[in-house]
């Protein structure tokens, strides 16, 4: 696969649908084999490929960060959790299997309630289902848990005075995840790794070597 074809947008689109559940890569193979890359099509395609094939942890490094910079301030780190949902509720995968999670432990109280929590019935258009889909999480539109999770972090930010330490400590985080995904050879299990089907269904446009 020829990372250099693949957008900003196709890689926004991966990395929203594709699943998270995945465990980190080692530390003996996310540190290990640094190297300049040779023209600014390798550094592009090299970037791209080690965005997608470390998310996982790049998202533990970035929490890492942010957690150091608020060891004092409580409050902070409630807001960095807020603020984590709400990025992690635009994921798919995540948002549903939260959602599942979720309905399956209120069915136990209350099946009544449970039920209620189930998304709505797809419309069906001359006897096919809807091909747009959204993402419900308790009964309603993701849309809803993402503001409201943003919008309380944003009034626990401004409440714990850190909106500055925040942005210094992740624009850190960023900065690190960007220089490791810059100068982080692409190894053989990378490499093959994108020619999985995990890839290949949320890649529209998608190339075989």
């Amino acid at each position: 696969m020829d990372w250099g074809n693949v957008t900003a947008e196709d890689l926004v689109d991966a990395l929203r649908e594709v699943e998270w559940s995945s465990p980190p890569r080692p530390f003996s193979e996310f540190f290990s084999r640094f190297t300049v890359p040779r023209s600014y099509s390798k550094w592009n395609s090299r970037l791209k490929c080690n965005l997608y094939y470390y998310r996982t942890n790049y998202f533990i490094m970035i929490v890492f960060v942010l957690g150091i910079g608020f060891l004092r301030k409580p409050l902070a780190i409630v807001a960095a959790l807020l603020t984590g949902l709400s990025i992690a509720f635009l994921n798919d995968s995540f948002a549903v299997t939260f959602n599942e999670k979720v309905t399956r432990m209120v069915r136990q109280f209350s099946p009544h309630l449970a039920a209620k929590m189930r998304p709505p019935i797809s419309p069906v258009i001359r006897g096919r289902p809807s091909s747009k889909k959204g993402i419900f999480i308790c009964g309603w539109p993701r849309w809803v848990f993402v503001f409201a999770f943003s919008s309380a972090s944003c009034i626990l930010w401004l409440t714990s005075c850190s909106l500055l330490t925040v942005l210094w400590a992740l624009g850190i985080a960023l900065l690190a995840m960007v220089l490791h995904a810059s100068f982080r050879s692409p190894n053989l299990k990378a490499r093959l790794n994108t020619f999985r089907e995990e890839f290949r269904a949320v890649w529209r446009n998608y190339s075989e070597l």
